[in-house]
């Protein structure tokens, strides 16, 4: 089987010679949940207006569900729904207007109990009549989403697509997005909030100044790169470490009032480590153990040079 896309050698250099993309080779399998992390200006959108055809590659291939772009475009397109980041203002036309004329643009017939459902699937079905431009732009975004799912793609792009969008509305829109998973859609999403991230994507990719840095199963990513820690906060402060607990990968923080030891991820070594302390009469009186995020692998990843 195919998967649902896969570039390889993407390239895009602008008119004044900024090279947006250098070289992406990515595939995104059927029916997962893709998470594309980076900075402002890192490639994102770009690469995503690369294989939604609205931005035309330099160099290397795309290919959608086996479709190439740009020699099989129709094709191609009629299997991506995109929300993009930026709002677009729909003038006076209703909400049901706006999303049935999203669907004839792909040459679908008509079908209006799969619009009801969609538009009952994002609180939308009381707000049918409404001219999109009088609702809230929470409201708007999930007409944006609506009108993406119109044709029945096979992979939907969310650009940033909970930014300004209260927690209510966030927390539903994730929620359709699992039941889109669940009905096989591929989904390839950028964000900000990368604890969204964590909690809904399969996997992950990050991208900095148009490289993909890594692509990596985020189960699989936090236990490689996540930390552990136990924090140890002392009776008596300490001066330094001593040389009984040299051989552990502990730091002395706090002005000696708290020991950080770096866990492993089966917790071996603290039951000596404890022992260690107990020998060497430290008492602390408090203890806490800490993961990392995937916030902090991502911080930490662009730290590191190219």
């Amino acid at each position: 089987m195919s998967n649902a896309i896969s570039l390889r050698g993407l390239e895009k250099t602008y008119a004044n010679g900024h090279q947006a993309l250098r070289g992406i080779d990515l595939d995104i399998k059927h029916g997962e949940i893709f998470a594309l992390l980076g900075p402002n200006g890192a490639g994102k959108s770009t690469l995503i207006g690369a294989v939604c055809g609205l931005v035309k590659a330099t160099g290397g291939s795309i290919h959608i569900d086996g479709h190439e772009l740009p020699r099989q475009y129709r094709e191609a397109r009629a299997k991506v729904g995109l929300v993009p980041q930026e709002m677009v203002n729909e003038g006076f036309e209703s909400v049901l207007s706006s999303v049935r004329f999203s669907r004839g643009l792909f040459g679908k017939p008509p079908a209006p109990k799969l619009l009801e459902q969609i538009l009952r699937d994002l609180s939308l079905w009381n707000k049918r009549d409404d001219a999109t431009m009088t609702l809230s732009g929470g409201m708007r975004r999930r007409v944006m989403i609506a009108k993406a799912l119109a044709h029945e793609p096979q992979v939907l792009f969310l650009d940033e697509p909970t930014a300004g969008v209260d927690v209510e509305l966030r927390r539903d829109m994730w929620a359709m997005v699992r039941r889109l998973r669940d009905r096989g859609v591929t989904i390839v999403l950028t964000t900000h909030y990368l604890e969204e991230a964590e909690e809904m994507a399969d996997r992950v990719g990050v991208i900095s100044d148009g490289r993909l840095l890594l692509v990596e199963n985020k189960t699989d990513l936090m236990a490689r790169l996540g930390r552990r820690q136990l924090r140890l906060q002392l009776q008596q402060p300490l001066t330094q470490l001593p040389a009984d607990l040299a051989g552990f990968p502990v730091e002395l923080v706090d002005q000696g009032r708290e020991l950080v030891l770096d866990v492993a991820r089966d917790n071996q070594g603290i039951a000596d480590f404890l022992r260690r302390l107990a020998a060497n009469d430290i008492d602390f009186k408090d203890l806490h153990t800490s993961e990392s995020s995937l916030e902090d692998i991502f911080v930490e990843l662009l730290r590191k040079p190219a």
